[in-house]
């Protein structure tokens, strides 16, 4: 059975982009450009949101879409490039792939000279020992596989518009890191974690690994993943060894899916444990992963029922719709690395912009590959 008879079997195919374009109106009318939360501060959450609208303003056009990710940058951006953002972090980096669209579309030098900011930040940022870039100075010898998403796709959007070739490299290390010191090969799947010294509490005294593979960490892995591929150079020499660690991760991740709603648990291989519970995000991501690698021909279409039946349990479990609201549960809070209680007993909101985010891009990639 290819993807679109999976899908006319369990899902209307119009339901993706409808909600996706539900999601924007509703943020977008709920906060100003300046609120938008957190407020008035050049972040990844905000970005996570707008780069999902991004994906729905290149699908329909609607140039209110463009302008307000237009306006969440002017409002930082000076007239000279200057914008106030913190130096120390891989965070900081990711908002800088919505500077790309805006160039493009309006040429102005300003956009241009606040990524040249942002690129100088990987001359300056803390490394380990093996060249892998500390996720923030205050997690000082760290790793984590949040920072492959936040720091890998704009480098290589830089590469590619503005020709420094040498970045493509320096993520592909990151990412070879990632996996040579992350990565369980029984589960195929990737701890959120790693400390060079093994000092931090979280630490294995001999991997270093944190001890869970968290469902949101996860799951910038796999988007990183699948970003990468598609800015990578043609018929680049790395492309296969990619190809098989993504195959490899979505191996991983149909061993945990939950039978029943089709998502993915917060913490992702206990989904037997009574405390664990069922997370929006992640589950968002790992859709994105999954119909993106059947769209590139990655992976083989036999994956698709993944992808599909966890849509139908986010629409079915996490989301509340009628004709004046839309809301998303579930939905972790921010989390650093730690162990199982301490990922459990972790909060959830409601349209949290790291959620909502994460499930436009979902929405996105299951919009496209239906087309």
């Amino acid at each position: 059975m290819n993807f679109s008879e999976v899908v006319n079997t369990q899902l209307d195919k119009s339901l993706p982009f409808t909600h996706a374009e539900r999601a924007c109106k509703e943020l977008m009318n709920k906060f100003t450009l300046e609120n938008l939360p957190p407020a008035n501060k050049w972040h990844y959450h905000q970005s996570v949101f707008l780069y999902g609208m991004q994906r729905v303003w290149e699908k329909n056009g609607n140039k209110e879409y463009f302008e307000y990710i237009k306006g969440y940058i002017d409002n930082f951006v000076d007239e000279e490039g200057n914008f106030v953002f913190a130096r120390d972090e891989l965070d900081s980096i990711q908002v800088g792939i919505l500077l790309f669209p805006l160039y493009k579309a309006t040429k102005d030098e300003r956009y241009k000279k606040a990524a040249m900011k942002l690129r100088n930040l990987y001359k300056t940022l803390n490394k380990t020992k093996e060249g892998g870039f500390w996720h923030k100075d205050k997690y000082a010898y760290q790793m984590w596989l949040d920072g492959l998403f936040m720091a890998g796709p704009f480098a290589l959007m830089y590469a590619q518009t503005f020709g420094e070739p040498e970045l493509v490299d320096m993520v592909l290390l990151q990412e070879s890191l990632m996996r040579k010191n992350m990565k369980d090969h029984q589960t195929g799947l990737l701890y959120h974690a790693w400390d060079e010294t093994r000092t931090m509490p979280f630490a294995d005294p001999i991997t270093g690994c944190s001890p869970e593979f968290w469902g949101r960490s996860v799951g910038w892995y796999g988007t990183a993943l699948i970003d990468i591929l598609d800015l990578l150079p043609p018929n680049h020499q790395s492309k296969g060894e990619l190809i098989q660690a993504l195959l490899e991760l979505i191996q991983g991740l149909a061993k945990f899916q939950d039978e029943k709603t089709g998502l993915w648990y917060q913490v992702v291989d206990k989904g037997d444990r009574s405390d664990n519970w069922l997370e929006s995000s992640c589950s968002s991501l790992f859709i994105y992963t999954i119909a993106r690698a059947i769209e590139k021909g990655y992976v083989e279409k036999e994956f698709a029922s993944l992808a599909v039946k966890a849509y139908q349990g986010l629409i079915t479990e996490m989301i509340e719709s009628n004709e004046e609201a839309w809301t998303m549960k579930g939905i972790c809070i921010g989390t650093s690395a730690g162990n199982y209680a301490h990922y459990v007993s972790r909060l959830t909101s409601e349209n949290d912009l790291h959620g909502i985010g994460a499930f436009i891009l979902a929405s996105m990639a299951l919009s496209n590959l239906l087309d």
